[in-house]
């Protein structure tokens, strides 16, 4: 086992194994940061989700008897929550070095839902560039105006780029599978 402070005082970091037996006897409370697309997709048996860009510190209330321990993909968000954690007045906060994907390393369980939608950010890559790539050869077989559609989506990826704000993004946050995972463009 290994638990190490780091250089925050109060802050912890456990590695998958310590985690793993920590688990196995019944002494860990879980709480997973990532976004709940992230979330849906695959996570640590038994955790609860507590997204970092919602991360109320009041919100987190560990039993007793348990030691509170976060995790997310590689242990930024988690570090970056316990210090939030630690600022709202917790003496102590543990959280998985590496993440879920030391976890996964370590070849210990997780639970995955193949009907998890992917995230935001591919779907409009995905759509994006779709709509690219049907202008661009529309463009070269039928009709040079349909150039303008490859034109159009380069500009709005600009715009999104700029200003932060994604209207394919917005728009694709609406449809009924995302919504269900909770998932919501943020500027």
């Amino acid at each position: 086992m290994t638990q190490v402070q780091t250089t925050t005082p109060g802050i912890q970091c456990w590695d998958a194994a310590t985690l793993k037996a920590e688990w196995d006897a019944g002494r860990v409370w879980l709480v997973d940061v990532r976004e709940p697309v992230e979330y849906a997709e695959e996570r640590i048996p038994g955790a609860i989700c507590h997204p970092l860009s919602k991360f109320n510190p009041a919100e987190i209330k560990c039993p007793d008897d348990k030691v509170l321990v976060l995790y997310c993909r590689s242990g930024n968000r988690s570090y970056r929550a316990a210090q939030q954690l630690l600022a709202a007045g917790c003496a102590q906060v543990t959280h998985l070095q590496g993440g879920i994907m030391a976890w996964k390393q370590q070849g210990y369980p997780v639970e995955r839902n193949p009907k998890a939608p992917i995230s935001l950010f591919r779907q409009v890559q995905i759509v994006a560039g779709s709509l690219v790539l049907l202008g661009t050869i529309l463009g070269a077989t039928v009709s040079p105006w349909f150039l303008l559609l490859s034109g159009f989506v380069g500009a709005g990826l600009v715009f999104a780029g700029v200003t932060n704000t994604c209207a394919l993004g917005m728009l694709l946050a609406q449809l009924p599978y995302n919504k269900r995972a909770g998932q919501s463009w943020q500027s």
